[in-house]
């Protein structure tokens, strides 16, 4: 089967999947299938927690509920396909359909990575300059955050998408994924990748450091600041507003770095597949979690919606 640049002919790519050993599949299909499920209902869960609690209403928790909304959407570009692979023999996906998918992921990964830098300004404005508060994390500037979030997500992926779409598949069409991930597919090309790659790798060094290195100088400049608060009360209450972002950031940002920090040589199929399972399952699941166990004003949010729902249901 070929596959060839700019055309009409191009048909299908064949998505290997986690494992093709035929045991495995339905024992996969229902381990994803709950994970999913518990995905969309603790995303969705801390959305209405917050949109029923008014003293929720503020620019952390506005970001928490799009970056809720926003894990929904990525696990759902990613998850959905791989469970109708997992119980079907062709597991196939169209070339325009891996080209959609492949946008859709690494727009809605970016915006992921954008609002978590942008939670990570929120509590450095917090801890650092209080009393400025209000003036820089106004309604208008956190809707200029979120634009700016997506606008440059989607211009990162439309780019990535167009110089995919430029490229020759003439040799096998099996990807060694479970998705239209970026890497597998550049292995499949026959054309000179050379300048794909490195076009590729500057940009998304710009695109995704830039969010990364935020964060980094935000909790830096957070850890000089509580260091030098006199009681050890105050710096346990100032850190304990950073811990579950700081447990999401690691989640998030230690497996893409691991993933896409490399060059495509030192791709490997089974530890990448494992690896990416991290970020585009695992996280977006246990982020309500982590939101919300240790988060008092999350588990007061979450009674309010459950007394809304009673109240309903009388």
């Amino acid at each position: 089967m070929e596959i060839k640049n700019h055309s009409s002919s191009t048909s299908a790519f064949i998505l290997l999947g986690l494992s093709s050993n035929p045991q495995l599949q339905k024992p996969l299909f229902a381990v994803f299938l709950f994970m999913y499920l518990v995905t969309i209902l603790g995303n969705v869960l801390i959305i209405l927690a917050i949109h029923a609690d008014s003293r929720l209403h503020t620019p952390m928790y506005l970001f928490l509920s799009n970056l809720s909304f926003m894990d929904i959407c990525f696990t759902t570009v990613i998850v959905p396909k791989m469970l109708v692979n997992l119980l079907s023999e062709t597991k196939a996906i169209s070339y325009i359909g891996c080209l959609v998918q492949m946008y859709f992921f690494m727009a809605f990964g970016n915006t992921d990575s954008y609002l978590l830098a942008s939670m990570a300004i929120d509590r450095l404005v917090a801890i650092c300059n209080p009393f400025h508060y209000d003036v820089a994390m106004s309604p208008q500037h956190c809707l200029l955050m979120l634009l700016g979030s997506c606008s440059i997500s989607h211009l990162h992926a439309l780019l990535r998408v167009l110089l995919m779409s430029r490229l020759s598949f003439c040799a096998s069409h099996v990807i060694k994924h479970f998705f239209c991930d970026t890497q597998p597919v550049l292995k499949l090309s026959c054309s000179d990748t050379s300048s794909s790659q490195m076009v590729v790798m500057t940009e998304t060094l710009a695109v995704i450091v830039t969010p990364f290195l935020c964060i980094l100088f935000s909790y830096l400049r957070i850890i000089i600041t509580v260091l030098r608060i006199p009681s050890a009360a105050g710096k346990w209450k100032a850190f304990s507003t950073c811990g579950s972002h700081l447990t999401v950031v690691a989640l998030f940002y230690g497996s893409i770095i691991y993933v896409y920090f490399r060059p495509l040589s030192m791709y490997s199929v089974v530890k990448d597949r494992v690896t990416t399972v991290t970020y585009t399952v695992v996280t977006p699941m246990l982020n309500p979690f982590i939101y919300s166990l240790r988060n008092k004003d999350m588990k007061r949010g979450l009674r309010k919606l459950r007394d809304r729902i009673h109240l309903w249901k009388e």
